[in-house]
């Protein structure tokens, strides 16, 4: 039996033993780590722009919310979550207490083995020309 195969066989078994205990343990094995590296890609992108701030507010286990702050105020919402295909997921929302919109659009999204640091300030390029003015 390869590494592999017995690795299956446990996942196999843990899985029938305890589902709920399974999956949490499965997701923190492979998607925690990689919305994570999403988070961190994206404090990145802004991090030579002192005046930008990403507030961590209303995440839940698999889905990160943020507030973008730009000196100080309240601008918009950042999601960043992965899909069931481990797509790499961001897109923008209203916030309570915000001055500004958000014009609707599509969540922009890429397959996580495509994600890197260009791929991110592309994406917030295109989700913060959402922004109304």
């Amino acid at each position: 039996m390869t590494d592999d195969s017995f690795f299956l066989t446990c996942d196999r078994l843990s899985q029938s033993v305890d589902a709920t205990q399974y999956e949490r343990l499965r997701w923190a094995k492979t998607e925690g780590p990689m919305l994570a590296r999403l988070v961190e890609l994206a404090h990145g992108a802004i991090a030579d722009r002192p005046e930008f701030e990403l507030t961590e507010e209303g995440a839940t286990g698999d889905i990160r919310r943020f507030v973008l702050k730009i000196h100080g105020h309240r601008v918009i919402g950042l999601v960043i979550w992965l899909d069931q295909d481990h797509r790499a997921c961001l897109t923008v929302e209203n916030i309570a207490r915000g001055r500004y919109q958000v014009t609707a659009g599509d969540p922009v999204s890429a397959d996580y083995a495509l994600v890197d640091e260009a791929w991110m300030a592309a994406t917030l390029q295109v989700l913060f020309a959402r922004i109304q003015l």
